[in-house]
């Protein structure tokens, strides 16, 4: 899922837990499923982000050549405005975009 073009709100919103785990049937591995993928989007936006900052590396850094490059701050800028990676995976949880095994019913936990 390209976390740039979801729809999930930018602002912590309450959640009731107990419709969310109706598939489940328990809250925790509810929350466990959101975790494991809230870190997978992490994953991703922070390698995304490092790429795009790589191209504004320099080689010597010294406090006295650094200066503000206003293309890196407006990088910077963007993925600060994204929503938070938890807000994503609960929104996709939600939205029943997730696929998951339970490794105590047969098989792996595994989100795509």
């Amino acid at each position: 899922m390209d976390y740039k073009k979801t729809n999930a709100p930018l602002n912590t919103i309450t959640r009731d837990m107990i419709e969310l785990s109706e598939d489940t049937g328990n809250v925790y591995e509810t929350v466990a499923i959101i975790a494991k993928r809230a870190n997978q989007i992490s994953a991703d936006m922070k390698q995304d982000l490092e790429k795009k900052l790589q191209e504004f590396a320099t080689l010597n850094d010294n406090l006295e050549e650094v200066s503000e490059n206003r293309e890196q701050i407006e990088i910077s800028r963007y993925y600060e405005k994204l929503p938070k990676p938890t807000l994503i995976a609960a929104q996709e949880y939600a939205e029943r975009k997730l696929y998951y095994r339970n490794p105590s019913k047969g098989g792996n936990l595994d989100l795509d």
